[in-house]
């Protein structure tokens, strides 16, 4: 009797042993698979509307939340699986505090995300002239998350005002040490509030490179050349150097295409070809503009075995002009011909004096 009351306890204590250790991964689970339904329910809810509306706010949303709610529904489902199971009280104190900095972090990473989207998608928007680059979202983002920490360790119960204090005078040891960094730093703010060149814009810079800006980050500048290779700038050297912006004011430029013909040519004939030609080709060459109307000079002018003629033509931007000169030489090469105006080779008549008879050689 005695041993099958002693079985029967037995076998209660081992009951209760297992349903402890069971409870809390049911309760997981449980509230793990629900947690997870309601968060497809909610994306789902989220994209419909997305997809009806044609505004932007809702398509950063969505794409700013998707991932980081998995994440919050597990820590949210382990909340409630510390708080209903009979945990101990300290282990369940400081499993509270992990969870909290895990939640904290990562809504501090998703309003930095959404906050970058956004405001690009802002300014694409309202066409407003700020410059978004990787340094200015990176600011954006970097305050955010400052202020995430911050908080995240108000609540882990640290104080902030003492770390500040420190920060601020450990900031001028690494000012010291990070001088080089921070002048790049600095100059890149510069070229973002002075604007002498914006994403996009084709630009040339002192040392001869060439091509369209991609990024002004917190240390360099991305420029793509025209054979696809990327150059980095550092910040300090190119707010130091000649920049031509082939793109300030305005991207629309002109292009002078010089002409040299016989002296025994026509001036005015002269003229008035190179016009026609240029107003033709501005009828298919793409980037080539009509207006305004192409013009010639007798610019540089008399040259040593030609007239120096300058046909200007204006092109929609810097790129658009190779392709219009090599039309309009074309064009300008097989109507010189039709006409019969002579491009002359160089020559120069050379006086040679050796004696009582000079000899005249023409070369």
């Amino acid at each position: 009797m005695v041993s099958a009351i002693a079985t029967g306890q037995d076998a209660a204590s081992l009951w209760q042993e297992w349903r402890e250790s069971l409870a809390p991964l049911l309760i997981l689970a449980v509230s793990l698979t629900a947690v997870l339904l309601i968060r497809k329910g909610v994306i789902g809810a989220l994209a419909r509307w997305a997809s009806r509306t044609e505004s932007r706010v809702d398509d950063a949303v969505l794409a700013a939340v998707r991932a980081p709610s998995i994440l919050w529904s597990l820590v949210l489902a382990l909340y409630l699986t510390v708080g209903l199971s009979s945990m101990d009280p300290n282990a369940a104190f400081y499993a509270f505090r992990i969870l909290h900095a895990i939640l904290i972090l990562s809504v501090t990473l998703a309003a930095a995300n959404l906050a970058g989207s956004m405001v690009r998608g802002a300014v694409e928007r309202l066409a407003i002239e700020i410059p978004i680059t990787g340094l200015t979202v990176g600011i954006l983002k970097g305050a955010i998350l400052t202020v995430g920490i911050l908080v995240l360790l108000s609540s882990q119960g640290i104080a902030i005002a003492p770390i500040l204090a420190a920060l601020g005078v450990g900031g001028l040891a690494v000012a010291l040490g990070l001088q080089d960094t921070l002048a790049n730093l600095f100059a890149g703010l510069h070229l973002l509030i002075e604007k002498p060149i914006r994403p996009g814009d084709f630009v040339k810079i002192e040392s001869g490179e060439e091509g369209y800006v991609v990024d002004i980050g917190w240390r360099s500048t991305r420029i793509r050349m025209l054979p696809n290779n990327l150059i980095i700038v550092p910040n300090g050297k190119l707010a130091q150097s000649q920049i031509v912006n082939y793109y300030y004011p305005e991207k629309r430029m002109s292009v002078l295409i010089p002409i040299g013909v016989s002296y025994d040519s026509d001036p005015g004939q002269v003229e008035r070809l190179l016009i026609e030609e240029a107003l033709a080709a501005a009828e298919t060459v793409p980037g080539l503009l009509k207006d305004p109307a192409p013009f010639v000079r007798l610019i540089p002018g008399f040259g040593e075995s030609s007239l120096d003629f300058t046909l200007i033509v204006q092109v929609a931007e810097f790129t658009d002009q190779y392709l219009a000169q090599h039309e309009i030489r074309k064009l300008i090469l097989a109507r010189f011909r039709r006409e019969k105006i002579e491009i002359p080779f160089p020559q120069r008549t050379v006086h040679i004096q050796g004696g009582p008879e000079s000899a005249e050689t023409r070369a």
